[in-house]
């Protein structure tokens, strides 16, 4: 079998596993209806009020895609490595000529599906709610690759915490310890004037950072296509970089 065979099995078998959990599929998609329902919906912005959300609508569109790429792959990842190990199904693939990235890589592209739709979903609503509106324009595109990227990079962060956590219940721990602060410290919700001088430049940090400054300069600010490109080329850099060290920390069982 050759290795694009084995992928896009292993990737058929990942959309039918996910397909299988209704549960998960139900909140994958209800989750994104939740946030927009409370921030945009019943929050709302003051642009004129000062403090969180003083912006206009449109400024806050890359907190509510970061929530499902920021969130989901964390979790969804991190606790298939977690069961995987749990049920020994990393010996049952050893046997297989699947190799460790194979695998990583499949349920990366389940992730950027599933996560796709609930990102298209998720504009959809916001624009039906707050009434924004994004510029369609052909560099407007660059969002799919904004949101692939994204979630390939936590996809790999997410594999991190499966390895590294000995348990389910410690992915789903360790996941919202560091996707909460990264959500709100990232130039999401947040903006960079609210916080202490001396933080400021540790927003760079952040790998949501380069998602939220590059999705918000397609759909609100309006900057120039070589400042969207340079954030998707560093967001393209830390996921391969991710995707690499979580792909080497996958059990090794042969």
């Amino acid at each position: 079998m050759s290795r694009l065979k084995r992928v896009t099995a292993a990737t058929r078998a990942g959309w039918h596993s996910f397909l299988r959990r209704r549960t998960a599929v139900f909140f994958t998609f209800f989750f994104p209806v939740i946030i927009v329902a409370i921030f945009a919906g019943l929050v709302q912005t003051q642009p004129t009020g000062g403090g969180i959300f003083a912006e206009p609508p449109a400024y806050y569109i890359p907190g509510y895609l970061a929530v499902v790429v920021l969130f989901t792959p964390l979790s969804r990842v991190g606790s298939e490595i977690a069961r995987h190990r749990d049920g020994n199904q990393f010996e049952k693939l050893a046997t297989t000529p699947l190799e460790r990235w194979e695998w990583l890589l499949a349920q990366t592209l389940v992730n950027v599906v599933v996560i796709g739709l609930a990102g298209l979903l998720l504009l959809g609503l916001t624009v039906l709610v707050t009434g924004v509106s994004i510029p369609v324009t052909p560099a407007t595109l660059l969002l799919i690759p904004f949101v692939a990227v994204g979630v390939a990079l936590f996809c790999g962060i997410g594999a991190l915490l499966g390895n590294f956590s000995d348990s389910q219940d410690g992915v789903v721990a360790a996941s919202n310890a560091i996707a909460l602060p990264l959500l709100f410290l990232s130039e999401t919700f947040v903006t960079p004037d609210l916080l202490p001088a001396w933080f400021r430049p540790a927003v760079g940090l952040s790998p949501l950072t380069y998602f939220s400054r590059g999705v918000r300069a397609l759909t609100y600010s309006g900057e120039t296509l070589s400042a969207v490109t340079t954030n998707l080329a560093v967001l393209c850099v830390l996921a391969l970089f991710f995707f690499a060290a979580g792909a080497v920390t996958i059990p090794r069982t042969d």
